[in-house]
């Protein structure tokens, strides 16, 4: 999820905000057919829960491949940025990012033509993945150690309105619902001394159009587009037109055909010009109270949505388009919690914050504890971590000693109790020298963590699936 989460959070209250009237053009859609007060509230409610993760998506791709003075930006359409470090406090973009794997981004235009994206071989030791992502925040494929094995190959991927032959060496063809998708890769890092070896690897990445692998001219071109600036203030007035924007990228599936129908009604949808400042104040706050209506809705699921176990909340909900099968709800929730999460089957992510009896984890009031048993680690065939996030804004956190998570490549030099048991001390102070190596630094407030377990195993013991499985992880206890 975006820095933008404050943004969204409060884009329904903006829209309570207004006082004045503004004239109508002739031509507004707030002139026409505009739906009754309960009707309208009704559709902003449901348009703000879709329209949720299309919205915060754009807003990454925005800072990452368009405008190169975001602080953020990554590199151009169609080309790869590989991130030669883990994720910072510094890095503000996405919210809930993972700091155990050095990012490599390809934010793709399959307008014209698709792409093609070749793989290294990686030796089998070394966790990698290619997760695909669409603009609807739909996971419609992978490429890695879990989905294709670690041999070279190259991939295609193709946008919704493309029909073409793939060339015979094309291991595999994915498909894209919208015209823009990203492609974000996972190198897994074993310490700071193997950040040249995942350099290696990142520098096998390649990505090129279609007619580029053929070696053919390129016959396309797609048109240029003026995309909308997007900052927290524009957010906060003009989410259904930023949704408005987007959804001419993404062809209405046929899950979509309801919801698309009743954007319509109040302007929103391809070829629409949905433009807030110019609706009547009444409109104004049947919209706002809708989107408000949504958001706690939203926030009200990903505090009940899913199984809590010992106080980490636990639930398969990242997918494909038939994972999601129409769950807008479910949809803005796993976006909210952390955009571009990964398939189960790719990683689990038990999270938290909170103690098992509810109480709020608060690193200015306590100090906390998480004791693994011996022999009860989380059960991957990949990695675990365990990551310190700020509890208001979900980003990592600055500390003293530039430690973000504390993961299962750093177990050697970890201590752990006589009984074999493992402590990770979580306080915003040092426990000491003796405990230092095992202390997740916390914010000086409230606290938010996640668990990855990257390629959890099938077998007992196993968190799949997610929430009823064998594995569970461990309660967090105050001990201060």
């Amino acid at each position: 999820m975006l820095t933008k989460r404050d943004l969204l959070r409060s884009a329904a209250l903006a829209a309570l905000t207004v006082t004045t009237m503004t004239p109508i053009p002739a031509n507004a859609q707030a002139k026409a057919e505009w739906p009754d007060i309960r009707e309208a509230k009704a559709i902003a409610e449901e348009g703000f829960i879709y329209g949720l993760p299309i919205v915060m998506n754009y807003a990454v791709m925005y800072e990452y491949s368009v405008d190169r003075n975001s602080g953020q930006f990554k590199a151009p359409f169609n080309q790869i940025k590989n991130e030669a470090r883990v994720f910072t406090y510094k890095d503000t973009s996405i919210v809930t990012p993972n700091s155990d794997t050095p990012y490599s981004f390809l934010w793709m235009d399959l307008r014209a033509e698709p792409m093609v994206l070749s793989v290294p071989a990686v030796e089998k030791g070394r966790y990698y993945a290619v997760q695909l992502e669409d603009g609807n925040t739909y996971n419609y494929g992978y490429i890695g150690s879990r989905a294709t094995g670690t041999e070279a190959g190259d991939y295609m991927v193709a946008g919704p309105g493309w029909n073409g032959t793939p060339p015979p060496d094309i291991k595999k063809v994915f498909r894209s619902t919208t015209q823009f998708s990203v492609a974000g890769y996972r190198t897994q890092l074993f310490g700071a001394d193997d950040m040249p070896n995942v350099e290696k690897v990142q520098a096998g990445y390649k990505a090129q159009p279609l007619s580029a692998y053929l070696k053919q001219p390129t016959t396309t071109a797609a048109a240029a587009i003026d995309f909308p600036k997007v900052d927290k203030e524009l957010v906060k007035k003009n989410f259904f037109e930023y949704l408005d924007f987007s959804l001419q990228f993404a062809p209405a599936t046929p899950d979509e055909a309801e919801i698309r129908a009743k954007l319509a009604r109040i302007g929103v949808g391809p070829g629409k010009t949905f433009d807030f400042k110019d609706l009547p104040i009444a409109h104004k706050l049947e919209i706002g109270l809708g989107m408000k209506d949504g958001e706690e809705k939203v926030d009200k699921y990903l505090e009940n949505g899913f199984k809590n176990i010992n106080g980490w909340k636990i639930g398969s909900f990242f997918g494909d388009r038939e994972f999601f099968n129409g769950n807008w709800l479910l949809r803005a929730a796993a976006a909210k919690g952390g955009i571009y999460g990964n398939d189960a089957v790719e990683a689990v992510y038990p999270f938290t914050k909170n103690l098992a009896n509810g109480d709020v984890l608060d690193g200015s009031k306590h100090k906390y504890a998480i004791t693994f048993p011996a022999g009860q680690l989380p059960p991957v065939n990949a990695f675990w971590s365990v990551t310190m996030y700020d509890g208001k804004s979900q980003l990592l956190i600055e500390n003293p000693i530039n430690r973000y998570l504390i993961n299962s490549p750093m177990l050697s030099g970890m201590k752990k109790n006589a009984d074999g048991s493992l402590t990770l001390h979580v306080q915003k102070d040092a426990p000491g020298a003796d405990k230092e190596s095992n202390w997740l630094p916390a914010p000086n407030g409230p606290i938010y963590l996640v668990m990855r377990l990257y390629w959890p195993k099938t077998e007992a013991p196993s968190v799949l699936p997610p929430g009823n499985g064998t594995w569970q992880p461990p309660a967090i206890v105050a001990t201060q």
